[in-house]
This record gives structure tokens, sequence and C-alpha cells, in this order.
């Protein structure tokens, strides 16, 4: 069960976000400096994803994850934005190249 502070940061995290994401369970990869380990994702934007997980990762982590997709596989780097301990975690892409960007968009499933 979610505590009411989880409840609080998961909505203000929702209001931050920039690109509308789309429902989408894949096992990817993440690799970090204190986790590391396969994950579901629960949903996918261009700008980030949520991952269920029960590693412990905390706001402001960095890691890399990469991701299955029908095309090809494609690897990013994430840094946390949102943590719900033993649950899972909100991931927000950095440094991401134009052409990832660009094939997340054309990859992804609409909202």
């Amino acid at each position: 069960m979610l505590r009411e502070s989880s409840l609080e940061v998961s909505s203000q995290y929702r209001n931050r976000r920039v690109n509308e994401r789309s429902r989408l369970i894949v096992e990817i990869y993440f690799a970090g400096t204190d986790a590391t380990g396969v994950a579901h994702t629960r949903d996918i934007s261009a700008g980030g994803l949520y991952m269920n997980t029960q590693h412990k990762l905390t706001e402001g982590d960095l890691i890399k994850i990469r991701i299955p997709l029908h095309a090809a596989p494609v690897t990013l780097d994430a840094q946390v934005a949102y943590s719900n301990p033993g649950h899972g975690v909100g991931l927000r892409f950095i440094g991401m190249s134009e052409e990832n960007r660009a094939f997340l968009e054309r990859e992804l499933p609409a909202p």
C-alpha cells in the first residue's frame, strides 16, 4: 500500500512531465552505481519512463538502461526523478541524442 506522502510526490511528478506517456510493459535492463538488474516498464515517453523494481534507487541516481523495442534495442542514460521504494522509480532520460529521441517517438505506441 502506498503511503500518503508517496501519492503526493507521485502526483507532483506527473504534473512535471513534458511528454505524454504511452502504456508499454516491456522488460528492460538497467545498471547503476549501486544496482544492476532487470525491471519492467509501466509507461514510457520520449522523455522518461516508470519502471517497476524493488531495487533501492534514490532520487538523483544515474543509471544506464537498455530498452528492447521492435526495431532495435536502445541504450539511454537516465536519472531517477521519483522513487517509490519497494515498488519502482520514475526515470528522466538525460543527454539523449536527437536520433534516439526521434527513434523513441517513432517506435512508441500512441498514448
